[in-house]
């Protein structure tokens, strides 16, 4: 009680000094618009002008800290002051202008004026100076205060979740030596526990006042501590956030809880799949454990986006060996360094080698002999295939057929294939190879013991060659940030959701399958792309720009992830469905695969009339 009737002691001071500033604001503008019409020279200034003015400034001053009033120049926060504090501010001094030629004019009826007619212009300009200095000095004096208190205090944090979560690092921060960090609010939902203090930081509001707090507190980052959450409702917290300009880090999840682990080393940097707001996909664990567990694991691409997080799952279900294939010996140098360091105790191979060369396949089954396969290798970059497209043949579709081949030579009980949505009606090279691809697997998987599948799934986000790391990098730079079209639209899933489909796959299969994620609803690239602006602390459209470049070769405005012919089967996996195969005539379609490897070493020109004999569905786009 005694602290709010101080505040209030407080408010009504300051709000009398604003008043007493005002009425002396008004008087010198009065005589210095006097002054500027006879060029500063008081002496020249008559005597009966100085007279008129002066008998007005009684009526102008009261009238002055009326208008003021209305226009809240006594209520508003001047430290916060913005655009339209500073919009209030104008108009105040122009409607004041205009009573005191009203106030002047009324009380000299006479012929002629009391005052000179510039008199009014130079009260105004002298009246809206004084009065901005006086209001934004509180906003000068802010800065110096908080750059003196950032001094000290590196970061000014706001906490989103009262629970506890949010106790725990309040404590830990407010506990640390070390922690250059200064807890200056928490934001919850429960209104009831509004006003109340947590190791002394107030709760300041619901998410609803985020932006607000965030802007009266000099927030400089926001830690959201909801790890029950889901990822809807983190969603909504992080789209509020992201408004605000500050530094966005939260807890991962509820295991942060379970294992006691919240602390600030548990945080996470919020990254635009924090934003997807999507369910994860749920995964039976104990399916995969019991199916590559103490089987030899093969792994093509595996330094690779897909390639290295599927040896990182393998590797913590016990395979009896894990064997990396890669064209690529950085990344796969990188995953070697990586599992190493993880996984102590298992048996990996790195292994450099080109899916594309026979002999070395065969010299790796003959030596290793993996029970399974998890065919990852592939060019994957529509662009570059669309102007490489005898490369795309080469390493997909030659590259896949050859590890077929093997596979069903050295008896592989299970081979699975990595696809993508580019695949149904494609509209270039990469997407009708992979398109080839599919339908070499439903073939063999006719003819062969192994088991053969493949998981068809979207955009990756975070994989090497997506457009996030482009953004970033676009965005590190100070823009701009290149979007191909407004309107683009892509179905995206995490790096750790599409190999969890890829090992369900694997456990689900039973030959011949075209597994496909239901992906939930697409996302445009436009937001995405926004999002990443505003998580980097930047506002789009003026701290960063967003350039739209145009649809590149082969490039859709959507992608589908089912063809019509195909159908629909569900799994156990509500998330995870089955395409049925499409009928063809396989004798024909081997007969063309071979016509076509020995077509494609000659380094055609006209390819894409090659591949569309053997993919009906297949339409390049200078064909649309």
């Amino acid at each position: 009680m005694m602290r709010h009737i101080f505040e209030d002691k407080k408010l009504w001071i300051r709000r009398v000094f604003l008043m007493c500033y005002d009425i002396c604001a008004v008087f010198f503008a009065s005589m210095l618009a006097l002054l500027a019409r006879f060029d500063f020279d008081f002496h020249a200034i008559p005597q009966h002008f100085l007279e008129n003015a002066w008998k007005s400034l009684p009526a102008t001053a009261l009238t002055a800290l009326l208008i003021f009033w209305l226009f809240r120049l006594y209520s508003s926060l001047w430290s916060y002051a913005g655009a339209m504090e500073m919009m209030y501010l104008l108009s105040a001094c122009i409607v004041e202008t205009f009573v005191n030629m009203f106030l002047i004019l009324l009380s000299h009826p006479e012929t002629g004026y009391p005052v000179p007619r510039s008199y009014f212009a130079f009260f105004g300009i002298f009246l809206f100076g004084m009065i901005f200095v006086c209001r934004y000095s509180y906003r000068a004096l802010r800065s110096v205060r908080n750059a003196i208190r950032d001094a000290e205090y590196t970061r000014n944090v706001l906490i989103v979740g009262a629970g506890e979560s949010g106790n725990a690092l309040i404590k830990e921060i407010k506990n640390s030596r070390y922690l250059k960090k200064r807890v200056i609010g928490v934001i919850d939902d429960d209104k009831s526990k509004a006003g109340s203090y947590i190791h002394g930081v107030k709760i300041v509001g619901t998410r609803d006042d985020i932006i607000e707090k965030c802007q009266d507190l000099h927030v400089h980052e926001i830690i959201v501590a909801m790890p029950s959450a889901s990822p809807r409702q983190i969603k909504e917290v992080l789209d509020i956030c992201k408004q605000t300009r500050c530094e966005l880090k939260r807890l991962p999840g509820i295991y942060q809880l379970v294992n006691g682990d919240v602390s600030i080393s548990s945080l996470k940097e919020v990254d635009v799949n924090d934003l997807l707001g999507r369910e994860p996909v749920e995964v039976d664990l104990n399916s995969i454990l019991g199916y590559v567990s103490d089987k030899v694991v093969m792994v093509t691409g595996g330094g690779g986006s897909i390639g290295s997080e599927l040896c990182r799952q393998i590797a913590g279900h016990n395979p009896r060996q894990l064997i990396i294939v890669d064209i690529y010996e950085n990344s796969a140098y990188d995953i070697q360094n990586e599992l190493k360091a993880s996984f102590p105790d298992l048996n990996l191979t790195v292994l450099i080698a080109s899916v594309r060369n026979t002999n070395r396949m065969n010299y790796i089954f003959e030596n290793y002999h993996p029970n399974i396969i998890y065919h990852a290798a592939a060019h994957k970059h529509v662009p570059l295939m669309e102007t490489s497209p005898n490369e795309a043949i080469k390493n997909n579709v030659l590259g896949t057929w050859k590890m077929v081949q093997a596979a069903d030579r050295y008896g592989v009980e299970r081979f699975v294939m990595i696809s993508t949505d580019k695949a149904v009606n494609p509209t270039n090279i990469m997407g009708a190879s992979k398109r080839i691809c599919e339908m070499i697997i439903q073939t063999y998987n006719r003819r062969s013991k192994t088991e053969y599948v493949a998981v068809r799934f979207g955009n990756v986000l975070g994989s090497n060659g997506s457009v996030i790391p482009l953004f970033k990098k676009q965005i590190e730079r100070g823009g701009p940030v290149t979007v191909t079209h407004p309107d683009i639209i892509r179905y995206f899933m995490t790096i750790p959701e599409a190999v969890s489909l890829v090992l369900q796959a694997g456990a689900y299969a039973k030959g011949g399958e075209i597994f496909i994620l239901d992906m939930g609803e697409p996302v445009k690239i436009t937001d995405l792309a926004r999002n990443l602006i505003l998580l980097s602390g930047h506002q789009p459209d003026e701290d960063i720009p967003i350039v739209f470049t145009g649809l590149r070769p082969g490039e859709k405005l959507y992608e589908e992830m089912l063809m019509d012919e195909e159908g629909m089967q569900n799994t156990a996996n509500q998330r995870i469905h089955i395409g049925k195969p499409i009928e063809m005539d396989e004798e024909a379609f081997l007969k063309q695969l071979q016509e076509l490897s020995e077509y494609v070493a000659t380094e055609p020109s006209d390819i894409r009339d090659w591949v569309k004999r053997m993919v009906p569905t297949y339409y390049p786009k200078e064909d649309e």
